[in-house]
């Protein structure tokens, strides 16, 4: 875990760069997935989410967690067959993340972040892009 300062400004443009965006979230995909059947059930998603999540999803009770799921469910289980696809999981991150930048504003804040979470990667792309962004100026 680490401590890091953000804004909704990175992470809006990291989840607008749809290439890198797709790149990591389908790297959470893949690590939700554990039996590799290119789909998410309700028990692969309890059981390793919260893994790659904030710490206050360690602190909510089992009925608050299921409650979250049966919400991520009905909303993003577009086909309604019971598992959540890549395309359906892809819409799932980009709205939470987008939620997120709306929450955290134009004021950077400081967060306690897993180091393999999603909006741990956002801040990775901003120094990557920032260092890229510098570069072209200086040359």
């Amino acid at each position: 875990m680490s401590v890091v300062i953000i804004d909704g400004p990175t992470i809006t443009e990291f989840v607008n760069n749809s290439g890198e965006f797709s790149k990591f979230v389908d790297e959470h995909f893949n690590k939700l997935d554990t039996n590799g059947d290119g789909v998410l059930s309700r028990d692969e998603l309890q059981k390793r989410f919260g893994k790659f999540s904030s710490r206050e999803y360690e602190l909510q009770s089992q009925e608050e967690i299921k409650n979250l799921y049966d919400a991520l469910f009905e909303k993003f289980d577009a086909n309604e067959n019971g598992t959540i696809d890549r395309d359906e999981f892809r819409t799932l991150m980009k709205e939470i993340m987008v939620a997120k930048a709306r929450g955290i504003g134009n004021s950077p804040v400081s967060i306690i972040l897993q180091d393999d979470s999603l909006l741990m990667r956002a801040i990775e792309y901003k120094e990557i892009v920032g260092d890229d962004k510098n570069q072209t100026t200086d040359e």
